[in-house]
């Protein structure tokens, strides 16, 4: 089974993830951790998560096969971020009457990310939303809450996650 693990790094909003074996660089949220997160603080979550699904720009980026769930991006698709929402934490369909984020981005940092199974379960109001393991961008710029890893560790991540894979984040120093 596969082993993904995420550790921090010396400097801020960085980390490294661990997945078997191997050491990737990654970015996390500008603001570090925490254990209680809250909508907008710019933190990454603690804990142990599964990844849902594989969601992706089909104009952009070929997913190799994989044993998780893959969806294809389309410009109408949107994801909740509003804690007075119904859908909070949830896919939408644009337009939506309530504050959300595009998937359908300009900047590539979409191109390819998994769902986080973050506060969803059932989703908690102002928890935090829109936890995703996405691309990096910009020599690993921190993220808003999200973890970022290289197009090429995505496109080696992708065939081996399957709705048994676990993300364990914790904030400690990666092993020597």
């Amino acid at each position: 089974m596969l082993s993904l693990e995420l550790f921090a790094a010396d400097e801020q909003a960085r980390g490294y993830l661990a997945v078997n074996a191997a050491l990737w660089p990654c970015a996390i949220g500008a603001a570090g951790f925490s254990n209680q997160k809250i909508e907008g603080d710019g933190k990454t979550p603690l804990g142990t998560f599964a990844l849902r699904r594989l969601w992706y720009r089909a104009d952009r980026f070929t997913p190799p096969a994989g044993p998780l769930p893959q969806r294809a991006i389309d410009p109408l698709d949107g994801w909740s971020d509003d804690p007075e929402d119904p859908d909070y934490n949830k896919p939408v369909r644009r337009p939506h009457a309530f504050s959300h984020e595009h998937l359908w981005r300009d900047d590539g940092l979409y191109d390819a990310f998994f769902e986080i199974g973050y506060n969803d379960a059932p989703a908690i109001s102002g928890a935090g939303s829109a936890i995703f393991l996405h691309l990096e961008k910009n020599n690993y710029q921190p993220t808003r809450g999200c973890v970022a890893i290289s197009r090429d560790h995505m496109m080696h991540l992708i065939p081996l996650v399957s709705t048994a894979t676990r993300l364990l984040i914790r904030n400690r120093a990666k092993p020597c």
